[in-house]
């Protein structure tokens, strides 16, 4: 990875999040963890969590002054300038991509420990830290396809010319984000090669149209709590968007 290029890294609290300890984590101008993420190692920069964290669980305060948390004051006007949750997907794991879309103004996002895949076998951690609840997959209109939702997060960080990548090395993945193995980042000798791949797997005709139906719908709650406004907003339409931003996927 050259340093010219500025990184981000996205760490969520799959099994595999725990890589980030064995990383060199300095090409990453910015490290997000999210939720219970910032347990896994000291270098985070960014905190990200949602109103209902359990304040028990943030680290102790004051925090180092390299240091931030991110909370809805923050991360919902980055939400909302890429056109709210109802369709970006009510999970973190997308919530902090659009944060750090916004505010970060990135080159490149990684994501790891972000799969949202869990399995069932028996006595199988869910998460780093042991069992966790699901979030992404709690029933929620906004969360219909955890795929579609990737893909219109990767759809508008190329429109921002940002390439987002995944590092996860678990054999499944929601995140449709082209897979990389971080020791392979030095292969790619510019930004304009990780963008050509990324491009190559976005149909922009399709793209176009999916963001034209999400205008026509016109569904968005400035305050970032759609779930207080759930009636408003017709599932089967939101299923049909989806559809359309699979169809903008051409891996």
């Amino acid at each position: 990875m050259t340093n010219r290029l500025n990184a981000v890294l996205i760490i969520g609290s799959a099994p595999d999040s725990v890589l980030v300890r064995t990383w060199d984590l300095s090409p990453f101008a910015s490290r997000v963890a999210i939720n219970n993420a910032w347990q896994l190692f000291d270098g985070w920069t960014y905190l990200i969590y949602p109103e209902d964290f359990p304040p028990n669980k943030l680290p102790d305060l004051p925090v180092a002054k390299h240091k931030k948390l991110i909370t809805a004051e923050e991360y919902v006007p980055q939400q909302n300038h890429f056109g709210g949750f109802v369709y970006a997907g009510g999970t973190m794991a997308f919530t902090a991509g659009y944060w750090a879309l916004g505010a970060l103004k990135p080159d490149l996002m990684a994501y790891v420990g972000c799969d949202m895949v869990y399995s069932n076998e028996k006595n199988k951690s869910s998460h780093f830290y042991g069992n966790g609840t699901a979030d992404p997959l709690r029933a929620d209109l906004t969360l219909q396809s955890l795929e579609a939702k990737s893909i219109r997060l990767m759809a508008l960080a190329h429109s921002q010319n940002c390439a987002v990548i995944n590092l996860s090395q678990q054999p499944e993945s929601r995140l449709r984000f082209p897979r990389t193995d971080i020791s392979d980042l030095s292969l790619h000798a510019d930004h304009a090669s990780l963008l050509d791949r990324q491009g190559e797997l976005l149909s922009e005709q399709q793209v176009l149209k999916a963001f034209a139906v999400e205008k026509e719908l016109g569904y968005m709650v400035p305050s970032g709590r759609y779930w207080e406004h759930e009636s408003e907003f017709d599932k089967n339409k939101l299923r049909e968007v989806d559809g359309l931003w699979t169809q903008a996927f051409t891996g």
